[in-house]
């Protein structure tokens, strides 16, 4: 289970209250600044996230808590209504590295690591995904066949891998030739209930599967692999694999 609900939380132009002095608030400052929030220093300000980064926070917190304001303690994981995670950019990707309070260190480590394996070309392929949205509607109206595309071609190897650096100029030729994802049915079984010990293979299976069918017994850490959206359709014991539509992924247990 998931310690937190991840959210990109948009404060463009909005107050953000930030209470403290010294590196730390500093850096909650940068950190406002950078997504284009507008910092202020009165805890009475209308805002709706603040940042305490006070030697002893617990009243200013409990005061801003009790307004209604989500609110960041720095070094305070218990006094957190929300915490901020290691970020990487690349344009308007943004990938977040968060434990939840437990260890920044572990957070800038994990963030270090994928600075050196995502290409700063990731930025400019999401830019043209986002113009080519209407040509993809158009090329594929439906919204299945429209997503299975765009699994095939985002996939490792595909015509717009992520770390090609090469993939956003190639966007208009795979626009004016490309194929439908495919369709169809995949099956396995599990070696274990560890998630991890899935192959690469089942777990691209899993992620671009529209639906899941599987046993009940399968644990929801393997379920969770899937896309959010997958339909999921446990099966009875005994029970054959109905007919579905779009692309089905199969999961046996033992």
């Amino acid at each position: 289970m998931m310690h937190s609900l991840p959210l990109f939380h948009r404060i463009a132009g909005q107050p953000v209250i930030v209470l403290g002095e010294g590196e730390a608030a500093e850096a909650k400052r940068r950190l406002v600044d950078r997504a284009g929030g507008v910092v202020t220093s009165d805890e009475a300000a209308e805002a709706r996230l603040a940042f305490v980064a006070l030697d002893e926070p617990e009243e200013a917190a409990a005061r801003l808590k009790a307004r209604g304001i989500l609110v960041n303690v720095v070094d305070r994981p218990e006094l957190c209504d929300f915490t901020t995670p290691s970020l990487l950019e690349r344009g308007p990707v943004l990938v977040a590295v968060g434990t939840g309070g437990v260890s920044a260190g572990l957070a800038k480590a994990l963030r270090l690591r994928l600075e050196a394996a995502l290409p700063q070309s990731l930025g400019l392929l999401a830019e043209r995904l986002g113009q080519a949205r209407q040509a993809l509607r158009q090329r594929w109206p439906d919204a299945g066949q429209r997503r299975r595309a765009l699994d095939l071609a985002l996939g490792e190897g595909g015509a717009l891998d992520p770390l090609d650096p090469q993939s956003s100029s190639r966007i208009d030729d795979w626009l004016d030739g490309a194929a439908g994802g495919s369709v169809g049915t995949a099956e396995f079984r599990l070696a274990s209930d560890d998630p991890d010990d899935l192959t690469l293979r089942q777990a691209r299976w899993l992620g671009s599967a529209d639906v899941v069918v599987h046993d009940p017994a399968v644990p929801a850490a393997v379920l969770v692999r899937a896309r959010a959206d997958a339909a999921r359709y446990p099966l009875a014991a005994g029970e054959a694999v109905p007919q579905l539509s779009g692309r089905v992924v199969v999961i046996r247990r033992g």
